[in-house]
């Protein structure tokens, strides 16, 4: 078929009302979006009223018929499970904003006496916060300027890659997979999150111009946006295991480890080992995302001049381009060079510790977003690459959701309940064995990871696992590594795990598609760590 504008006067023509500015709805600064807000057909809107006026009752009635259930539990911890269960209810059917629902629930902690005020948001100044705050300045300077637009249109030129959408969508997952490898999951999906937007924008705009839409259709709402960005969080989960820099619970569940057992599991032998899990995920995501969420379009038939031609209306970088670069590759380049050290010096070394501490990611990224306000596009005016209106507008929304999360990890294991909930299930349960205590590890790692954070769940369930396969007699290096793996595996949720809350916070994911993508590779995760972990720790040595 011919170029783009062929196949728009060959379309029927779309309807006036469905005329939708793509690159205002996507690229305006997306956040968390209200029922009032959002474009519903009248059987989403009643189905969405119907769940979120459930919610608004059920969770309340939940917590307090929780609380009320005579339970032999120290108080502060029957208060504060009551607390959680009534915030995943109010997370699960949005019956307030999500990030509101996170709020509630701490403020109820200490009007209920589970912790003080200082205890209970003192985790809220985790760097994890502030690596958001500093990539998203970054990420709205790539939006305003236009260079998100440009580096999309060099993905979609790349040869092969945007000649059908579903390869699109595998070769962006792909490139967020191998850099979160060696970068941060929250700094990878947040500088990766303006060109999937603009990827997602001219894909939009392919949409329209060949009238594939209706009244009411709304670029936010295709389904090759939802499979395009649950690609770049889960990409960005998937990778963060393939080394021990990765991500942050990588690094936990291995000092548990070593601490626990004298193992040392060294950087190749990581790498080794997680190879092919990650392999095999990887193509778990790539096949179930699209099934699940199959594109409007799929073959992209006169992109090569469509994207032609909106390069050269871009022209040369401009010098709020430049900036915006130069801010961008000094905060990726302090992001990874942790990582290069740990590969020529390793984890353990004087050097790396120095080298990690002082260029932590969330100073790093608040560093460079201070840039854009330095480098000036108009000296004369004294005018800087962003003014601070425009930081104003990135996603707070989002920043509140994760760091309530945080919050609630920290108070599980402060009060104790994530203890009680472990010894509680292995009694139950009856644990003797290495092939069932492996199972309950990964199980409730990623449980407690759907409803706080990878980082959190590590944290918890580790120390966890640990006491319970020594008192079995069984060796807790297997069981504590497959937990230490399941914690990246919490795909539910937008509070599972930071890049899951980047990805939300976008307005392009809907929670319901989430949580109905997220549960299949919950089971999937859960069943390649179970059965595939063993067998590489085995061949691998790790421990031998």
């Amino acid at each position: 078929m011919g170029d783009i504008d062929a196949d728009a006067r060959s379309a029927a023509p779309a309807p006036r009302e469905a005329h939708v500015d793509v690159d205002k709805a996507l690229l305006g600064g997306a956040t968390y979006r209200g029922l009032a807000e959002q474009r519903l057909s009248e059987g989403e809107e009643r189905f969405e009223k119907r769940r979120r006026t459930i919610g608004l009752f059920l969770a309340p009635a939940l917590a307090v018929i929780f609380l009320a259930l005579p339970l032999d539990l120290p108080a502060k911890q029957h208060t504060l499970a009551g607390i959680l269960i009534g915030v995943i209810v109010l997370w699960i059917t949005e019956a307030v904003p999500i990030p509101v629902g996170g709020l509630l629930g701490v403020g109820a902690i200490v009007l209920m006496g589970v912790a003080s005020a200082a205890d209970t948001l003192g985790p809220f100044g985790s760097s994890t916060v502030f690596t958001f705050i500093g990539a998203f300045i970054l990420a709205q300077a790539m939006l305003k300027h236009g260079l998100a637009q440009r580096f999309a249109f060099r993905i979609l030129s790349l040869p092969g890659v945007g000649s059908t959408v579903s390869r699109v969508v595998i070769a962006f997952g792909f490139i967020t997979c191998v850099l979160s490898a060696f970068v941060s999951n929250t700094a990878t999906v947040a500088m990766l999150l303006p060109t999937a937007l603009g990827i997602l924008a001219v894909i939009a705009k392919l949409i329209q111009a060949r009238g594939n839409t209706g009244p009411g259709w709304d670029p936010t709402r295709l389904r090759v946006g939802f499979a395009l960005m649950l690609m770049l969080a889960y990409g960005a989960s998937v990778g963060g295991l393939l080394t021990p820099v990765g991500t942050p619970p990588n690094l936990i569940g291995r000092g548990l480890i070593e601490e626990a057992t004298g193992v040392r599991i060294s950087f190749a032998q990581w790498v080794m080992a997680a190879v092919p899990i990650c392999a095999l995920m990887f193509l778990a995501l790539a096949t179930i995302l699209l099934l699940l969420n199959k594109p409007e379009i799929q073959r992209i038939e006169g992109v090569s001049e469509y994207v032609a031609r909106e390069r050269a209306r871009l022209g040369p970088l401009s010098r709020a381009e430049k900036n915006t670069l130069i801010a961008f590759g000094i905060t990726v380049a302090l992001w990874i060079f942790p990582g290069i050290v740990a590969l020529v010096a390793g984890t353990e070394s004087t050097v790396y510790e120095n080298v990690s501490g002082r260029l932590n990611e969330g100073i790093v990224a608040v560093v460079g977003a201070s840039l854009l306000f330095i480098l000036p596009t108009n000296w004369e005016r004294r005018e800087g690459t962003l003014n601070w209106s425009d930081a104003a507008r990135i996603d707070w929304g989002t920043i509140l959701l994760f760091g309530t999360g945080i919050i609630f990890g920290s108070l599980l294991d402060d009060t104790g309940l994530a203890k009680t909930i472990g010894t509680a299930s292995s009694d139950w349960l009856g644990l003797t064995s290495s092939v069932a205590i492996t199972a309950f590890a990964v199980v409730l790692a990623i449980i407690i990871s759907e409803t706080t954070s990878n980082t959190a769940s590590a944290a918890v369930v580790v120390p966890i696992i640990i006491p319970i396969a020594v008192a079995a007699n069984v060796d807790p290096l297997v069981p504590a590594l497959s937990a230490t793996f399941a914690a990246s595996f919490g795909f539910m949720l937008p509070v599972s795990t930071p890049q899951n809350a980047v990805v939300y916070g976008s307005g392009v994911v809907p929670i319901t598609r989430m949580i109905r993508s997220g549960i299949s590779f919950d089971i999937i995760g859960a069943l390649l760590i179970f059965i595939a972990l063993p067998l590489m720790v085995s061949l691998v040595g790790i421990g031998g």
